[in-house]
């Protein structure tokens, strides 16, 4: 059966999309500024679990993810569309007013505004809808075919916490009742931090030769980013920056956290610069570089060099 990425591929194809495949499409606006727009779709038992999460929490993700689109194309977020299918018995209660709480708190935060959106009633899930626009001076968008072989790779932040916390939420433990890093490891998970002001930086700076945001995992994401550059990648598994608030699992469990799970909206990017510092107090870890080997994707160790096969979170 095929999966999403190979719908979409086909649907490209098929209709001559060729604006479609970047975390956002980029769209002229005037003659200083382009316009970068996102959408996503979360569903009820396929991306969140009302069980696991707060409404608030929730609301906060709901735009976190938008978020992270355009901040992997170095934009500045500026106004959101949200719709939501609400089922009756969360409509009842103070489940949409804990909901939009949330969404708000992380709107003012990056000054983002809502213009529109929908509610409608749905027979049993929940359904999010988020758009998201922006905008980045004309010509600086930060696309995924950028990469060229020599680059280095970065990420921002850690990996793996998302996954960790995921585990830990399906084991049965409760957020409420967790403390100290099994809790921090859930709030990665359910609470992400999009990185804007990093992707702006590496924008105005023009620092990112292509860029992409991390939210089906490292290995899937990077090989998206090497199919869209015509690209390969080497990574190193010792320098793979997995979240210090991982522990009671095996090590070769931690690095499939950090190698294959989703969920980290941490931004993967490539750079001619061999080193990069800190950004705006947040973690640049070079893991590897760009190869001439078109579509393999390396993952080398002390003891051998593997072949990545391209795995990652699907819905198919």
């Amino acid at each position: 059966m095929r999966n999403e990425f190979e719908f979409i591929r086909n649907i490209k194809d098929k209709y001559g999309l060729s604006r479609v495949g970047d975390d956002c499409a980029v769209l002229p606006k005037d003659v200083r500024k382009d316009l970068v727009i996102t959408a996503d779709l979360l569903v009820e038992d396929i991306d969140f679990r009302l069980e696991w999460t707060r409404p608030e929490h929730l609301g906060h993700k709901a735009l976190a993810v938008s978020l992270s689109d355009v901040a992997a194309m170095g934009g500045t977020p500026e106004w959101a569309m949200l719709s939501i299918g609400i089922p009756e018995h969360l409509w009842k209660g103070q489940f949409v007013d804990k909901f939009y709480e949330g969404w708000f708190e992380l709107a003012k935060l990056h000054g983002v505004e809502l213009v529109g959106g929908d509610v409608s009633r749905t027979p049993d899930k929940m359904v999010i809808d988020s758009i998201v626009a922006g905008e980045v001076i004309r010509g600086t968008a930060i696309m995924r075919n950028g990469a060229r072989p020599g680059d280095s790779i970065f990420v921002t932040g850690s990996l793996g916490g998302a996954a960790a916390g995921l585990d830990h939420l399906e084991s049965g433990r409760q957020f409420s009742k967790s403390r100290g890093r099994v809790r921090e490891t859930m709030l990665r998970q359910l609470f992400p931090t999009p990185r804007i002001e990093i992707g702006k930086y590496l924008a105005m700076k023009n620092l990112a030769t292509s860029m992409i945001d991390i939210s089906d995992g490292l290995n899937a994401d990077l090989h998206h980013l090497c199919e869209s550059s015509d690209v390969g990648a080497r990574i190193y598994a010792d320098l793979v920056p997995v979240d210090k608030n991982i522990f009671g699992f095996p090590a070769d469990q931690i690095l499939r956290f950090a190698l294959a799970s989703g969920e980290d909206f941490e931004l993967l990017f490539t750079s001619k610069s061999k080193k990069l510092s800190s950004i705006k107090s947040t973690q640049i870890t070079r893991i590897g570089e760009i190869t001439s080997n078109i579509g393999i994707v390396e993952l080398a160790s002390r003891e051998k060099t593997i072949r990545l096969p391209r795995f990652g979170y699907r819905h198919f």
